[in-house]
């Protein structure tokens, strides 16, 4: 008998979150106006069903056959290179979602919303 697991994009989303929030240069996490409105219904299903919400606010997880995509909304600092931080932000998704998940993401879209001047 094989045994075949699905991880919902609510997981991957919550994986790549806590990726690109630690990755230096990143201040924050922000969820844009479509982020805020696909936080709010997907928060909304998981209590309706008595889950605890995973944080993956500024994160959407795009699944099309068998091809992720991952998008990320963020603030970094002003101390840093937005391309450079962008970049780490990328490589960070990438590799944390394949050790997590076991799936590897086809491509990670990085917004950079702001540039917080004088965070460190």
């Amino acid at each position: 008998m094989t045994a075949e697991y699905v991880i919902a994009a609510p997981v991957i989303a919550s994986v790549a979150a806590r990726a690109a929030a630690e990755t230096a240069g990143v201040v924050r996490l922000e969820p844009g106006l479509r982020g805020l409105a696909t936080a709010w219904a997907r928060e909304a299903r998981q209590r309706w069903k008595g889950l605890e919400p995973a944080p993956a606010d500024g994160v959407r997880v795009r699944a099309h056959e068998d091809r992720l995509t991952v998008e990320v909304d963020v603030i970094i600092s002003g101390a840093d290179q937005a391309a450079a931080v962008g970049r780490a932000v990328q490589r960070a998704v990438f590799r944390e979602v394949l050790a997590q998940t076991g799936r590897s993401v086809d491509a990670v879209r990085v917004s950079i919303l702001d540039i917080e001047v004088g965070w460190q």
